[in-house]
């Protein structure tokens, strides 16, 4: 089982990932209210980089672990 730590940058202009390492920082698009952010990452991370993932820990934050399926 992989597990992949992101931190999200919410509202931004579009939808990119930033940087990779330990920590990945991804820009989304979506307001962070709802769950829209989060739904918008991991359309991203399917769409983009071709990864399905779930959201383990972090759901209602910036940093996230997400545990890669």
């Amino acid at each position: 089982m992989t597990k992949l730590h992101v931190v999200i940058i919410p509202n931004s202009s579009k939808n990119k990932l930033v940087s990779k390492g330990d920590i990945w920082k991804i820009k989304i698009a979506a307001p962070p209210e709802k769950g829209k952010a989060n739904e918008e990452l991991l359309k991203f991370l399917k769409k983009k980089l071709n990864i399905r993932a779930k959201i383990e820990k972090g759901s209602r934050s910036r940093e996230k672990l997400l545990k890669i399926l």
